[in-house]
């Protein structure tokens, strides 16, 4: 892996806490709005920069794309952010009471992308990808930085052990009561020399970045008429985890509409699966779907194996799409398909069973959560996971580092 130290910019010292922000990908513009309030660093600003702009404004318009460019603008002419002196590697760690995970942000050459050493594990959306080169064009930087997971190595491990002896660069709390701190790392050439030798990395959370970062390189590469050693615009900023340290909660799915009553669908249902009634939630194990209906929770057990030798087929996404999404609701591609909707992350069963209740949905689903091992099968096979297979969480926080595309 070819990765390389960068000239970040980042909060000036002490206002962290206003600038970072929830990645875009995961408020809506109205939640967006909220909570940037009357903050003008909050850095949904630049992420989400149609807050600034009328309530009915396109999300793709010309405008949105210029305000998060002059946003960003503004917060660097403020020193609101601020840019690094030298170019750095940082490790940044997010705990909480029950978990912690230590990356390092760096910036990864996009040849390692486009050769497979990035290896993927979902595909992208050509509008959403459209959107993120747009955005990082405009801006002339990337905003959000790409989630990765390696095979962890224990010396790496000791290294980010001793470096967090040492006083951080910043440390942050999230109401969600995550802890972020980050320590710029004195010894960059120390750990460029050691990914060097790790053969591949997973794309976790980022996909759409990923190849966004990946097409505007080509791009900016073939105007220039050829290489620039270590030029900004061929490396994608990114954080590069562990993978034993990564958290993967359940991503679990609500269905708006029945194709019959409900009655009618559990006779149907109980053909693919026995259907066993609970007297409350439970936590779903691996095989084994829990599904919401009518005011009442249901273990539901396929009556088909699953064929262990398919890395994909076997994930539990997988089965409920094959056994009962597809076949029973019509849902074949849960990407379009508006009958369908995700619901991730803590608290997601909860979620469920309120938007049910509510008659905002006809039935939920909550699943075991895929695993770390199951994501890097699959993305070594070269295969692709079923859309809204993992929920990563703690989310990676924006603005705490911004990677321009230019020295």
């Amino acid at each position: 892996m070819d990765i390389q130290p960068f000239h970040a910019w980042r909060p000036k010292a002490g206002q962290e806490h206003r600038v970072a922000a929830p990645p875009y990908d995961v408020v809506t513009a109205d939640e967006a709005r909220e909570l940037a309030g009357d903050n003008p660093h909050c850095f949904l600003h630049v992420t989400r920069a149609e807050i600034d702009l009328p309530a009915n404004i396109e999300p793709y318009s010309d405008e949105v794309y210029l305000r998060g460019r002059d946003n960003l603008d503004r917060m660097k002419r403020e020193h609101v952010l601020e840019r690094d002196a030298e170019p750095s590697l940082y490790l940044y760690s997010q705990s909480d009471e029950t978990h912690e995970q230590n990356g390092l942000v760096a910036a990864c050459h996009v040849r390692d992308y486009v050769e497979g050493r990035i290896r993927i594990h979902e595909k992208t959306r050509a509008a959403k990808e459209a959107d993120r080169v747009r955005c990082i064009d405009t801006q002339n930087a990337q905003t959000g930085p790409v989630f990765l997971a390696y095979r962890g190595r224990e010396d790496l491990n000791r290294r980010a052990a001793e470096l967090k002896t040492h006083e951080p660069i910043f440390t942050l709390e999230t109401p969600e009561g995550v802890t972020h701190r980050a320590w710029a790392i004195p010894d960059p050439d120390a750990w460029v020399e050691a990914f060097a030798d790790i053969p591949e990395v997973f794309v976790a959370d980022g996909h759409h970045r990923a190849a966004a970062a990946s097409a505007v390189a080509a791009r900016r590469l073939e105007a220039r008429g050829g290489e620039q050693p270590f030029a900004p615009d061929q490396y994608m900023m990114a954080v590069l985890f562990p993978a034993e340290q990564l958290c993967i909660l359940p991503y679990n799915r609500i269905v708006r509409r029945l194709p019959a009553d409900s009655a009618a669908f559990l006779d149907k249902l109980n053909e693919v699966c026995a259907i066993e009634p609970l007297d409350a939630q439970r936590t779903p194990e691996h095989g084994r779907f829990l599904c919401y209906i009518d005011g009442s929770w249901h273990r539901l057990t396929p009556r088909t194996e699953a064929p262990e030798d398919d890395p994909v087929a076997r994930l539990d996404v997988s089965r409920l799409q094959d056994a009962i999404l597809a076949p029973l609701l019509g849902v074949e591609d849960p990407r379009t398909d508006e009958n369908i909707d995700f619901v991730g992350g803590k608290g997601s069963p909860e979620k469920i069973k309120a938007m049910v209740d509510g008659g905002e949905a006809a039935l939920g689903f909550s699943l075991h959560p895929t695993t770390m091992d199951d994501l890097m099968a699959v993305a070594e096979a070269g295969r692709l996971m079923p859309p809204k297979s993992t929920w990563f969480e703690p989310k990676l926080l924006s603005g705490l580092f911004v990677h321009t595309l230019e020295e």
